[in-house]
């Protein structure tokens, strides 16, 4: 009884595959038998896809046994299982046909198509990835086809026109549609056109998509990983050779592609996690084929303790210097990743990751915007850990200072307080100034809270030159660029001398006013006054004073007076009084000729007379003198005493018939200053005479006349005028001679 209940529970498991009740069983086993088992094979015989009804095709299943038993064969069509159980079956009907034994997973769907079109596409099967596909363009009654062409996509192929056939290389899994056309004899002499249906060529896959195999999707960091890519090439290409590549990320692991489908990794680290996958490639038809990614996350320990460390050591930096951050970690492993911040930035100054407990960060010729307080954070995936604030100071060396001069007027008098100002416009406080005059130091002065700083001084004819100023804060010594200061001196009282060109001034002479400051800075403008009007100005651009030329008139008597000024305050001379003859030397000269000529007629009768008793009493008085010691009124003792010294003769002048008593000489304007050797003696004098008695001396005029010395000058000598010493010691004799040569004296008639 047990064994007939197992014989009949066969049938009926038999006769529900027979009936097609367990259609929906191909496509669970597909999947389960897919990553294990190898796919069948389905072959056609003749084998095109694609046949005119009518005709038949032989259909064969292989799989991994070349001749399976016949109830480990199944057929399914449009995924519906068949009663038949052959190796081999022949069909009629067009549809999806598949194949599988017990061995392996269910083949390729094929379809096959029975047309009932009289032109028709067939394309080779089976055709693989890569494969060279043979296409047929067949009609029913092909006796009377001619003309055919062949298109994909609507395009005609190169060279496929009038041929049965043609071979399309390398095909893919595309859905690329071909079709073609023929032209048909209705008449010998009439023809139509025909096309056929649109055909998608079935590519199978030359190789499984591969999947990625990993050893652990969550490894401990430090740890190996095993990658294997896993795919099945196709029974029917056994002996294609593929190659493999790793990916995480986008970047390739290990060497890149290798015949290998498996990758050692030695050690895991964090920054190893991220998204992986592999690709399979044939090595000859370059069908490439990826695999799913696969997400892996390498465990670690967390940082802990985060520092931050400045060197140079405490933060403090010069301007322009090198600053290193340095960042470490107590303990964490694998991948830390460091980043340095400033407080109230957003932005980082800079990240590494590395694998290591420190990282260090270097910040190249920092700048003053990098005072203030820095930090650092350290990662390993766990979050960010902070270490503490560390302040930094950033000393600035000063720049080159500026020297400025600050007085209370334009020009820098001498009295006048002149303020030196040095400031340096970069620099961290506090800053020392020193001041220079010609490198010579005058004093320094602090600024403590920076800025700059000042320095006075009380000026004298001494502190013209160059003054220049440094500003030092420890950090280097920078030193100002020269300034240049002229101190102006005002203006003594200045001399006021008359030239003229005789002893006595007459109408029409051009007389020299002549205008001298011994002390003052130059420019100096000088001014002319005649009884308080002016009379012009001239300027005097170096030493030397600056004279007027006046053309005189009797109007012209009277006081005189200049003044001095450079600006700095004027000064005016003493008064000086000067008289004009009313007579012009022209007119003099006409008048005097004729008196001349007339006292000549009259002087050479006497001349002979007193040769002979000049003769005479030589003879009795050799020595020309009297026993005791007083001069003869004789006419000799009118004779200039020396022929030699140059004379000026003046008709005016009176005779003395006996020799001259001292004359009391009354001064009527002196300008002298003792005490100062470098003045001008000016003097003015009037000397007067009484009449006397001409009887002894014939030549003479009967009456005598007043004589006026209008002035006489004594020439200065300048303090630094030691080369021209010896030329005035020289000329002391002659200049004697001519600043006293208005003295007075007897004109004899031999004079003439």
């Amino acid at each position: 009884m047990p064994m007939l209940l197992w014989l009949l529970l066969l049938i009926l498991s038999e006769q529900m595959d027979y009936n097609g009740t367990r259609a929906s069983v191909p496509r669970a086993r597909r999947r389960e038998q897919s990553e294990v088992a190898p796919k069948a094979v389905l072959l056609l015989d003749p084998p095109w896809s694609t046949t005119f009804k009518g005709e038949k095709v032989t259909l064969t299943c292989r799989g991994i046994s070349h001749f399976p038993a016949r109830r480990d064969m199944f057929w399914y069509r449009n995924e519906k299982l068949l009663k038949k159980q052959y190796n081999a079956i022949q069909i009629t009907e067009s549809g999806n046909y598949q194949c599988k034994t017990r061995e392996s997973s269910l083949s390729d769907a094929v379809h096959v198509e029975f047309s009932y079109d009289s032109l028709i596409l067939q394309a080779s099967h089976p055709v693989f990835e890569g494969d060279n596909v043979t296409l047929r363009c067949q009609g029913k009654e092909d006796e009377n086809a001619h003309e055919k062409v062949y298109y994909k996509d609507g395009k005609q192929l190169p060279n496929s026109y009038n041929l049965d056939f043609i071979i399309v290389n390398s095909v893919s899994r595309d859905n690329s549609k071909y079709h073609c056309t023929a032209n048909y004899w209705i008449f010998p002499i009439v023809s139509i056109k025909r096309t056929s249906k649109y055909l998608n060529i079935q590519v199978q896959e030359l190789f499984l998509h591969p999947v990625l195999r990993v050893s652990s999707s969550m490894p401990i960091e430090g740890s190996p990983m095993t990658l294997i890519c896993e795919t099945q090439l196709s029974p029917q290409r056994p002996k294609v050779q593929l190659q493999f590549s790793f990916f995480r990320d986008s970047q390739t692991l290990g060497s890149g592609w290798s015949r290998s489908p498996k990758l050692q990794i030695p050690a895991m680290w964090t920054e190893d996690s991220g998204s992986y996958w592999c690709e399979a490639e044939t090595v000859t038809d370059n069908i490439k084929k990826r695999s799913l990614t696969s997400q892996i996350r390498v465990q670690r320990v967390p940082v802990s303790n985060v520092n931050l460390e400045i060197q140079p050591t405490g933060g403090q930096l010069i301007e322009g210097e090198n600053m290193v951050l340095i960042c470490s970690v107590a303990q964490g492993s694998g991948t830390v990743t460091f980043s340095w911040h400033k407080e109230g930035r957003v932005r980082s100054l800079g990240r590494k990751t590395q694998r290591s407990l420190l990282a260090e960060l270097h910040v190249l010729m920092v700048k003053e915007s990098d005072a203030g307080r820095y930090y650092c954070a350290a990662d390993n995936v766990h979050g960010p850990i902070l270490s503490t604030l560390i302040q930094v100071t950033v000393r600035i060396p000063v720049s080159h200072p500026i020297l400025t001069f600050r007085a209370p007027r334009v020009q820098a008098p001498v009295g006048d307080l002149l303020e030196l100002h040095c400031e340096a416009l970069r620099g961290s406080p506090p800053i020392l100034y020193r001041f220079y005059h010609e490198d010579v130091t005058l004093g320094n002065s602090s600024a403590p809270s920076g800025g700059g700083a000042s320095f006075n001084l009380s000026l004298t004819a001494e502190h013209s030159g160059n003054y220049s100023c440094d500003a030092d804060n420890g950090l280097g010594a920078q030193h100002s660029h020269g300034v240049s200061l002229r101190v102006t001196v005002p203006v003594s009282r200045p001399i006021l001398t008359l030239r003229a060109p005789g002893a006595q001034a007459v109408v029409g002479d051009l007389l020299e006013l002549h205008c001298e400051s011994l002390r003052g800075s130059f420019p100096i403008l000088y001014w002319f006054y005649h009884e308080d009007d002016t009379l012009g100005n001239s300027s005097a651009h170096s030493g030397g004073g600056a004279s007027l030329n006046l053309s005189l008139t009797t109007e012209h008597s009277g006081n005189y007076s200049c003044e001095a000024d450079n600006g700095l305050g004027a000064q005016r001379s003493e008064v000086v009084t000067f008289s004009v003859t009313g007579t012009s030397r022209n007119r003099t000269g006409l008048t005097t000729a004729g008196v001349t000529g007339l006292v000549l007629s009259i002087l050479s009768l006497a001349a002979a007379a007193a040769a002979l008793l000049h003769y005479a009493r030589a003879q009795r008085k050799p020595g020309g003198l009297s026993a005791t010691g007083t001069s003869s009124h004789s006419p000799s003792e009118c004779q200039e005493p020396s022929s030699s010294r140059p004379s000026r003769i003046d008709l005016q002048e009176p005779t003395h018939s006996k020799p001259l008593a001292p004359i009391e000489l009354e001064p009527m304007y002196s300008n002298v200053n003792p005490g100062d050797s470098n003045l001008i003696y000016s003097h003015i004098w009037s000397i007067q005479h009484t009449k006397g008695n001409s009887a002894n001396c014939p030549t003479m005029h009967q009456e005598h006349k007043e004589l006026t010395v209008l002035y006489s000058e004594l020439k200065k000598k300048h303090p630094d005028d030691s080369a021209g010493e010896a030329r005035s010691r020289g000329r002391a004799h002659e200049d004697d001679e001519e600043n006293y040569e208005n003295i007075p004296r007897v004109l004899l008639a031999s004079d003439h």
